[in-house]
């Protein structure tokens, strides 16, 4: 199957910027307004309240999800770097405290993080909500690609964030703070935009076939996280989805760059791991096909255009990966790779360990390089197996925090065996946090207490 792609074209997106700055001029030419100043960063809820509007809106929570994933620091990184994918390469306080799991509410780097997402969840909620009102007719497609938004980015968030998140919207151009919820709940709410968006794709065009995929696999991964109960039905959600179908983020020079070659390849800000606090997988030296790196100054380095030899700080060696060896690389961020993991799990789960294998056996055999895997021959060395095989086929977009409060949560691992534990490579030793805290900035949210989580459980 052709992959299918998402192009963020910074023409197109120019173009409907344009039509919306003419939108907010149009009318002020009269002379008696000849001196009247309109900001043009404020959009009013009437600007958009037409069909270009509502199409301007929805390209814009599509540009917002590229800012949230993989075009700005988000959570794809620092969940990352929480977890054992990445440790820190510079000297910022706050980005040592994410990856030594001590974290504060006041994070800087979080913060903003924070706020990308919640304006890629908003746009998406808007987009859906004015293609309905002023675009009945449109490809059925577009509006579901709303939901999608909304449902990866709730689900991100449940997966990273503490008990205790917050979703707040806007009704009639004003503010409607949210209330604070578990992450279970969460999770529902994205099930349920999954199940909207689904509903609305009737057709068989690229599009329709790209959006639908990207649904039935993000609805997978809700229900693995919902618990082993809801296993079998995350399988059956992702059945028939190709193993080739590639939702990806693709990036430029001249709109967003890729992130995440930016700080770890460009500026050395983040290093691969390796073995990180014991627990930590050996993502830098493993060798894996799936996750190519080279050694900073190495012959293979510079090859790639990276000369420094050393990371950011402390001269310390970093590790550098090549998934993505330019600011232009594109981003898988939902694939059918992703299925079969899914499946998998569902299998080992079932009590079906060789069918699991069959199936994590058949995508390695789309790389070169990889041996076919054998049974362990125990449920743990199973479940292991499953989560190594996720880690290095979906490494750094976002996955990686989740599936290690799942081991917790689902699978009765104590945090002391899954995250990374002991002495930190910068001094002192490793925190005991296992997920985010919820930003200080949602503190201006009435409905949120001065301790912004429920609690910091898996």
């Amino acid at each position: 199957m052709t992959v299918h792609t998402y192009l963020l074209n910074s023409r197109r997106v120019i173009g409907t910027a344009a039509l919306a700055a003419a939108m907010l001029v149009t009318g002020c030419l009269s002379s008696d307004r000849i001196l009247s100043v309109e900001d043009p960063d404020i959009i009013n809820p009437a600007d958009v309240q037409s069909p270009a509007g509502a199409d301007a809106v929805r390209i814009g929570a599509l540009a917002r999800l590229n800012a949230a994933t993989s075009g700005d620091e988000s959570l794809f990184l620092l969940g990352g770097m929480l977890a054992d994918e990445w440790i820190n390469g510079d000297s910022f306080i706050d980005r040592q405290a994410v990856d030594q799991r001590v974290i504060q509410p006041a994070n800087s780097f979080l913060t903003t993080a924070d706020r990308q997402i919640n304006r890629a969840r908003l746009s998406g909620e808007q987009g859906a909500q004015l293609l309905k009102q002023y675009s009945p007719n449109a490809p059925g497609w577009e509006r579901a690609e709303m939901y999608f938004v909304q449902a990866f980015t709730e689900n991100l968030m449940a997966e990273d964030y503490c008990n205790g998140l917050v979703f707040s919207t806007v009704v009639d151009g004003r503010e409607e703070y949210g209330k604070q919820i578990t992450d279970q709940a969460a999770f529902q709410l994205a099930l349920a935009h999954v199940d909207s968006g689904l509903a609305l794709i009737t057709g068989s065009t690229s599009d329709d076939l790209r959006v639908k995929y990207a649904l039935q696999v993000t609805r997978g991964r809700i229900l693995l996280n919902m618990g082993p109960s809801r296993y079998a039905e995350a399988a059956t959600s992702v059945a028939g989805v190709p193993t080739s179908f590639k939702y990806q983020e693709l990036q430029s020079l001249t709109t967003n760059s890729n992130s995440i070659w930016s700080l770890n390849n460009s500026n050395r800000r983040y290093s691969v791991s390796a073995a990180e606090g014991g627990n930590g997988l050996n993502f830098a030296t493993a060798k894996d096909p799936r996750l190519p790196v080279c050694q900073g100054g190495d012959s293979l380095c510079k090859v790639n255009g990276v000369t420094q030899a050393s990371r950011d700080d402390l001269g310390k060696p970093f590790t550098v990966q090549l998934i993505w060896p330019t600011a232009a690389s594109p981003v898988t961020i939902v694939s059918g790779i992703e299925a079969r993991m899914i499946e998998a799990e569902a299998q080992q789960a079932a009590g079906d360990p060789a069918g699991a294998i069959a199936t994590l056996n058949a995508a390695r055999a789309t790389i070169t390089g990889l041996t076919p895997l054998s049974d362990p021959g125990t449920a743990s060395g199973e479940i292991d197996q499953i989560f190594r095989e996720r880690a290095f086929w979906l490494f750094s977009t976002g996955h990686r925090l989740g599936d290690l409060r799942r081991l917790i949560r689902q699978y009765g691992r104590s945090a002391d065996t899954v995250f990374p534990v002991g002495p930190w490579h910068k001094g002192g030793n490793y925190g005991t946090d296992v997920n985010i805290p919820i930003p200080q900035a949602e503190q201006n949210n009435p409905n949120v207490p001065a301790n912004t989580c429920l609690d910091r459980n898996a």
